[in-house]
């Protein structure tokens, strides 16, 4: 795969040229909810709102281009902001532009390198985790101006949204609430029954002309800057660079994981589409190289906005560049007009998309197949919700690779063959018949034999007595990491020190090197045959009868 194959191609834009409508108008309701966030994003950390308008019009087009997902939708986003506001503090904003720049660079490499392609392996229980925890952050992040709060507290969500029903409580007033449940049942009622009608959009310009006509107590968006800011690029000087490069690896990893995460997710909430991860971070990295330059802030692909796109009928990635196309009027010509949308109308938006996130029954097959794949999704869930999503994603991975690697280091077994089976199931017979009137007996070794499943091993092998040899039957083992490998050299030490002769048959080259690496082979690698029988002739050929009485 060349790194032509990374740009962007015709046919990705052909379906979106024969068939527009439908990805129009999911950028329009896509814009509508993102506006917000934008500001709110930009505000948070420390820039201002012109810098998260600037980072959902220049990297959400760029990204549109660019990007893996057809449906993914890219901006500024809550994560990020977390990260961004320590390096704001210590560095201030140049420092801030400069970060997001280094990171877009770190993305591109990424890109080059082909490092996408191992999100494929990302635990199916961990993406449903995540996903129902993203919407119940989602949700949560709604709770202030669903209840008209103005000022919610708390550094997570979870804290801040119940700082504002605490507020609520002391304080009720029932307008925002109200408005909010609305939109989110006519979007959920009416999107059940009447698909193709755009109700994100109906809902919000109802709740605004409600909101002027009876003069609700209700808080708007409120005045937008107009314009973005000028293309520049003295960020810092040279000598802050390697300062700012420990930050800029963690936004570049923040960046490349949600961003595969919520390419990931949409994937999940459409039919029969997946997206290209190592595009998905070339478009990333020249979106987060392309903001900075107009003052916007370091981006990700954003997974409620995406979750919107999708929901709302978008097909093609005309969707997602429509949706920064609208920003940008809105910018320049169209500030006012969005300026009297209620808070709480784009709440129960957001509301009824987290809804519409969770696949039930895609939770529900999970938690039915096995209790640790129920275990993992439920720990990631809890995680992205109490601390982040990356923490949560780490955390869910790991849970995956130890329940994985106890599965199969069961699989690791020390067989004794079974001498008084049919002949058919075992080879030579009449032969292994003979080495147990001898007291020689033989053991296949079967599955992987690695750090997982070598001390049970190692138990069970040294406990072999009353014997005077022992054939290993190598041919079955699938795979000896270096771990197996000493546990095998301590075992056959320990047999061979108590006078047990130790042989091999069947061994592949690979493990044959291996063990003969770090001297694990029996006899210093003299007692090794290429087939039982082989084995069986040197034990009748070289041990004298008297050496065949039992050991103990």
């Amino acid at each position: 795969m060349t790194v032509g194959t990374l740009f962007p191609r015709w046919s990705d834009w052909q379906p979106a040229f024969r068939s527009p409508g439908g990805d129009l108008l999911s950028g329009l309701i896509v814009a509508l909810v993102a506006l917000p966030l934008a500001l709110g994003f930009g505000i948070s950390s420390g820039l201002g709102a012109g810098a998260g308008l600037a980072t959902a019009v220049v990297a959400g087009t760029v990204a549109a281009v660019f990007g893996g997902s057809r449906f993914q939708v890219t901006g500024p986003t809550g994560a990020m902001t977390v990260v961004l506001v320590p390096i704001f503090q210590q560095h201030g904003a140049q420092a801030v532009l400069a970060v997001g720049l280094l990171a877009g660079l770190l993305l591109v490499v990424l890109a080059i390198a082909r490092v996408g392609r191992a999100m494929r392996y990302m635990p199916a229980p961990v993406i449903e985790g995540f996903t129902a925890g993203i919407a119940v952050v989602i949700a949560l992040q709604q709770f202030p101006n669903a209840l008209g709060v103005a000022h919610a507290h708390g550094e997570k969500v979870w804290r801040s949204a119940y700082d504002a029903v605490h507020q609520y409580v002391s304080q009720p007033h029932y307008t925002a609430l109200v408005m909010t449940l609305v939109v989110t049942m006519v979007m959920l009622i009416g999107s059940r029954y009447l698909p193709k009608l755009p109700f994100a959009l109906i809902a919000v310009a109802l709740a605004t002309a409600a909101a002027r006509i009876f003069d609700l107590d209700l808080t708007p968006i409120g005045a937008i800057p107009a314009g973005l800011p000028a293309p520049t690029i003295g960020f810092v000087h040279l000598e802050q660079v390697g300062v700012l490069l420990a930050p800029a690896l963690a936004v570049a990893a923040l960046a490349a994981l949600e961003s595969l995460l919520s390419a990931t997710a949409a994937d999940s909430m459409a039919v029969g589409t997946r997206h290209n991860p190592d595009r998905e971070l070339l478009g990333q990295g020249l979106a987060n190289i392309a903001a900075p330059l107009f003052g916007g802030v370091p981006a990700t692909g954003a997974i409620a906005r995406t979750a919107v796109n999708v929901r709302s009928g978008a097909r093609t990635r005309l969707a997602a560049l429509f949706h920064a196309v609208v920003l940008a009027t809105i910018i320049y010509l169209a500030a006012g007009l969005v300026a009297d949308i209620p808070l709480a109308a784009l709440a129960g938006v957001l509301l009824a998309t987290t809804v519409r996130m969770v696949e039930t029954a895609s939770i529900a097959a999970i938690a039915r197949a096995s209790t640790g794949d129920a275990a993992i999704m439920l720990v990631t869930f809890v995680v992205t919700v109490s601390v982040d999503l990356v923490t949560a994603v780490a955390v869910g991975v790991a849970i995956a690779v130890l329940l994985a690697l106890r599965s199969v280091a069961k699989e690791a077994r020390l067989q004794p063959i079974p001498l008084d089976a049919p002949a058919q199931d075992t080879e030579h017979l009449t032969e292994e018949h003979q080495l147990l009137h001898d007291n020689i007996v033989a053991y296949r070794l079967e599955g992987p034999l690695f750090f997982a499943a070598a001390h049970r091993f190692l138990l069970e092998l040294a406990e072999v007595s009353n014997v005077h040899a022992v054939v290993l039957r190598m041919s079955h083992l699938t795979a000896l990491d270096t771990t197996g490998a000493l546990v095998l050299k301590d075992a056959i030490g320990k047999l061979e020190h108590r006078g047990i002769t130790v042989l091999m048959s069947g061994l592949r080259p690979d493990h044959r090197r291996r063990l003969d690496a770090i001297g694990a082979l029996p006899r210093g690698g003299t007692n090794i045959f290429e087939h039982t029988p082989d084995a069986i002739a040197y034990v009748h050929a070289h041990l004298s009868d008297s050496a065949k009485a039992p050991r103990t």
